[in-house]
């Protein structure tokens, strides 16, 4: 199943009856395919859904031969979330935006959580575990990120709302232009210089532009993108795993010395926003489904944008390791809370 297809299916479990849905689900996946196309795709599934195996593996490999993966920098970053950012947008239509007029409350809960939740946890969290300063202000960056894209597989295997998965992560992801330089600069800038219109810049060209073309192609040329949309999950899950191996890789040393505070600081936030989410939407009372989404989406980030931000813009390198391991933890937790609400859902 592929991030295209997990929106598909959701939305037709919504306008048809159960009795059409598996003959045009099928129909779908079989026009114009290879008869071997179902034993490729579950293949590439199974790879896709197995991410948080990559990111944990990659970056302890990087921690024992960085050499492996430190040659993955610079430009190689930036183009890297590019291509993500370039994915999540194929993914996407014009449809989709108007899902903010469908479900306004729910979209505007996560919105609010996530540039408020986070942030403030993660400002807390570098001082309430005393991390030096260029882990303080990479884990304040990381949390002022927007949604990660993964969210939406991890919503899919908990059995969570697909569709509003995918608009919040939509609404985080264009607000980021503008509250990601605002909020760090906001809390680190007591820390270090932060230069915000570049992180603006920066954000607009790494996000906005990738994204646009995006739904643009997904747009005017549907065919094309089906061709292509079946392997662009699994680009992305080898793309994030490779860019936080080099990042670890890169402060192997560092890495090892601060190891106990800064993984219990980056733990802390996310485990922190996966609950904090959940407790409010049931506080709110939004349904079961919506409460499992709302706290995906808040407890997992853009890592991959903290990592380029943080190279691009930050004098030291050790800025980017929060956001690196932030990747493994949101990935590892997300997937653990994801099997249980799955096995409870079958319960």
């Amino acid at each position: 199943m592929i991030w295209g297809e997990i929106v598909y299916e959701a939305q037709l479990r919504r306008s048809r009856p159960r009795d059409t849905l598996a003959a045009a689900v099928e129909t779908r996946h079989r026009r114009g395919r290879p008869a071997d196309w179902p034993a490729v795709s579950r293949v590439v599934s199974l790879l896709t859904n197995a991410f948080p195996v990559w990111v944990v593996a990659m970056a302890a490999i990087a921690l024992v031969e960085p050499a492996w993966f430190t040659w993955f920098s610079g430009p190689w970053i930036t183009w890297g979330l590019a291509v993500i950012m370039l994915g999540m947008g194929l993914t996407l239509t014009f449809d989709d935006f108007r899902g903010i007029a469908r479900l306004p409350r729910a979209v505007a809960l996560g919105f609010m959580a996530q540039f408020t939740i986070m942030p403030f946890l993660g400002w807390g969290l570098g001082k309430a575990f005393a991390l030096d300063t260029p882990y303080a202000v990479g884990l304040i960056l990381v949390a002022c990120c927007p949604g990660g894209t993964a969210s939406n597989v991890v919503t899919y295997l908990a059995r969570a709302n697909v569709c509003l998965s995918v608009v919040m992560t939509m609404c985080s992801t264009f607000a980021a232009v503008a509250l990601t330089p605002l909020l760090t600069s906001w809390l680190a800038g007591a820390l270090v210089e932060v230069d915000a219109w570049g992180m603006f810049k920066s954000t607009m060209q790494i996000v906005i532009a990738p994204v646009a073309v995006g739904v643009l192609v997904n747009h005017f040329a549907p065919r094309l993108v089906q061709r292509v949309q079946l392997g662009l999950p699994l680009v992305s899950v080898i793309v994030i795993a490779m860019i936080c191996a080099s990042v670890i890789g890169g402060s192997a040393a560092s890495v090892k010395d601060a190891a106990w505070r800064l993984l219990g600081a980056v733990f802390g936030l996310h485990a922190g926003g996966f609950l904090i989410g959940y407790v409010a939407a049931r506080v709110l009372r939004f349904e079961e489904a919506v409460a499992r989404t709302v706290s995906i989406e808040v407890g997992m980030q853009n890592s991959g944008l903290g990592v380029a931000l943080a190279r691009k813009h930050f004098a030291d390198p050790l800025t980017a390791v929060p956001c690196a391991i932030s990747s493994v933890f949101h990935s590892v937790i997300g997937s653990c809370l994801a099997g249980w609400w799955r096995w409870r859902s079958r319960a």
